[in-house]
């Protein structure tokens, strides 16, 4: 995805993070096909499949960010992160935002011991921040009615406050219609401490 990745330039749009998806959709002749989108993945398949819905069989939506229109990933995270996220930005000297262990440790993968934490958190890269402070066009999205749609919620994670009214993950996860509702125990990033149980998770959650 634009922005994203080892030594890539991070001064990118939404549009260009969406745009990088569907190019890769494209090249690779894809349809009839199953679209996950974990954390702030849930705004790009969430844009991507309202521009392109003929191509998706199904959109999952695993512990991700599904903003109202109008408004950015950022605005539906708690206060904290609204006020940590542009200071991280500033000092970073690339517009891009670097969690500090203590934060990842402890909020986005505690169910890791230690030693799994500082692993995994060597193997990160700086996020862009444009992408999570920019306002989104979500009507497409809100409009769609064609392609079906999963949420996979971790019990464990607490990168947004459990049982919060008002940025908790159901909030997102009630943004939509009907949809599958599937869970797990596991932290955030439960891919990197579990990731049999949320293969397993996904396969449900994807099925027709």
């Amino acid at each position: 995805m634009a922005g994203h990745g080892e030594g890539v330039d991070r001064d990118v749009s939404h549009n260009d993070c969406v745009a990088s998806v569907a190019d890769y959709i494209s090249r690779h002749g894809l349809t009839d096909f199953v679209l996950v989108g974990h954390s702030f993945g849930g705004s790009i398949i969430a844009r991507l499949a309202g521009e392109t819905p003929e191509k998706v069989r199904r959109l999952v939506f695993l512990n991700a960010f599904i903003p109202e229109d109008g408004t950015s990933v950022l605005d539906n995270t708690p206060v904290a992160y609204q006020e940590l996220f542009p200071l991280l930005a500033e000092q970073s000297g690339d517009n891009s935002v670097m969690l500090p262990f203590e934060i990842w440790r402890d909020a986005v993968i505690g169910d890791a011991d230690f030693e799994r934490a500082q692993e995994t958190y060597r193997m990160l890269n700086p996020e862009p921040f444009g992408p999570i402070a920019e306002k989104l066009d979500m009507k497409a999205f809100y409009e769609l009615t064609t392609v079906p749609r999963s949420y996979v919620l971790c019990h464990d994670d607490c990168v947004l406050p459990p049982g919060d009214t008002q940025f908790g993950w159901l909030v997102n996860a009630r943004r939509f219609g009907l949809f599958r509702f599937v869970t797990l125990g596991g932290s955030h990033d439960v891919l990197y401490t579990n990731p049999a149980l949320l293969a397993m998770k996904l396969e449900l959650a994807g099925r027709d």
